[in-house]
């Protein structure tokens, strides 16, 4: 008994971290990872940076979501499979809602919320990022080959354009640490414990196939509307890589083609989602909620919801079980250097761009998002305080007479 309510209350603290992020973690999958390290690894010590880094790169790897399949991750590790679900439920929930009520008409977040307020939000967000490249760079980065690997996985990823190019520059830094990184390997690196059995694991991959074959069987033998929007939200969820804005095209294939959603709807939510906290993939909760027919409404949004984050959580339940008995051979320890440093290089990529040319566009901006890195760097202030306070003042900013500009 003593036992259950353990777990129940460790469930719980898992649910209200992740819910907390979930209202306040604007600014997409990078800005997640910023807001999931400061959180876990600095604040909470769940996990070290060196397992941090590990997680990140794996869910680098995988199809789908990867900031959420981060966040199911770290709850996997901390409460096992019921913890991995209460972190997506936490983090998910805010945006879900909100874009299933834009749905129903009932919020206007797309144009409701003021220029000023946004853009305040991305300087924060600029703080964060930065904030997670300097703790991580410090403790991963820690010589001056590891560093220049971290640059040149930066450049390339900004010169490149290709889709796969993130997969191949972690594949590529694995390669070098285990070439040229062998003697700092031999520290331990930490592993990420995670309480699920190698039979639970095959379980959930051999679940994953099985869906990922099975759903389009199903749908064309039995040509069932609910049967059809879990197949190609299911489908869409096991072969995106890259999450985030990556997974646009391959909605508006699957809904508005057929006519599901018309062209007008499927803007309007996209907008509608830039403008909230949490997963870009709760997009899929709006797509469900306006569907031309049944099922829709708040069915169909909750749908469409599980069947898209779906297959991250069976993925990131098989394999991460696999990953951690993995880690500890030797090569692959080795390799793990240099795919640290790739993940450092990632980072620093994303907080050019996307990050800093979307978010900076003024000395008020730079000010603005320099003072809030000092806040979190520096006095240790909770992100969640800094990404209200970055706000406030670059609305204020906007709403003051010119001379204050």
């Amino acid at each position: 008994m003593v036992e259950k309510r353990r777990k129940v209350d460790q469930w719980a603290e898992i649910f209200l971290v992740f819910l907390r992020l979930g209202l306040t973690s604007f600014g997409g999958p990078v800005a997640h990872l910023g807001f999931f390290r400061e959180a876990f690894v600095e604040r909470r010590r769940w996990l070290n940076e060196s397992a941090y880094a590990d997680l990140v790169a794996l869910c680098q790897l995988l199809p789908g979501p990867a900031s959420s399949q981060v966040g199911m991750g770290i709850g996997l590790s901390r409460g096992g499979i019921a913890g991995a679900f209460a972190a997506w439920l936490g983090f998910t929930l805010p945006s879900a809602v909100l874009l299933i009520a834009f749905g129903y008409g009932v919020a206007t977040m797309a144009g409701g919320i003021p220029a000023g307020l946004l853009q305040g939000l991305k300087l924060a967000v600029v703080a964060v990022v930065a904030q997670a490249v300097w703790g991580m760079g410090r403790k991963l980065c820690p010589d001056r080959e590891r560093v220049t690997l971290a640059v040149v996985a930066a450049a390339i990823v900004l010169l490149t354009s290709t889709p796969w190019i993130q997969v191949a520059v972690i594949i590529g830094g694995g390669f070098c640490g285990w070439r040229f990184f062998g003697a700092a390997a031999t520290d331990h690196a930490g592993a990420l414990e995670v309480p699920v059995r190698r039979t639970t694991a095959i379980a959930l991959l051999l679940v994953f196939a099985v869906l990922l074959v099975g759903l389009p069987l199903a749908a064309t033998i039995w040509p069932d509307r609910s049967l059809a929007l879990v197949d190609a939200f299911y489908r869409t969820g096991s072969l995106v890589f890259g999450g985030g804005h990556v997974v646009l095209p391959l909605v508006q294939a699957e809904v508005v083609t057929p006519g599901w959603v018309d062209e007008e709807a499927f803007l309007a939510g996209y907008g509608a989602a830039q403008a909230v906290p949490g997963p870009l993939f709760t997009f899929a909760g709006y797509l469900g909620a306006v569907a031309d027919r049944p099922p829709n409404g708040w069915a169909g949004g909750v749908l469409s919801l599980g069947a898209i984050f779906l297959p991250s959580f069976l993925l990131v339940g098989g394999v991460l079980p696999f990953w951690t008995r993995l880690r500890e051979v030797t090569t692959l320890r080795r390799a793990i250097v240099g795919v640290n440093a790739a993940v450092v290089g990632l980072l620093l990529a994303a907080l050019y761009d996307p990050v800093w040319t979307s978010g900076i566009r003024s000395t008020t901006d730079f000010t603005i998002a320099l003072a809030a890195f000092v806040a979190l760097v520096f006095w240790r202030a909770p992100p969640w305080g800094v990404v209200v306070l970055a706000g406030l003042v670059r609305w204020l900013v906007d709403i003051a007479p010119t001379w204050l500009s």
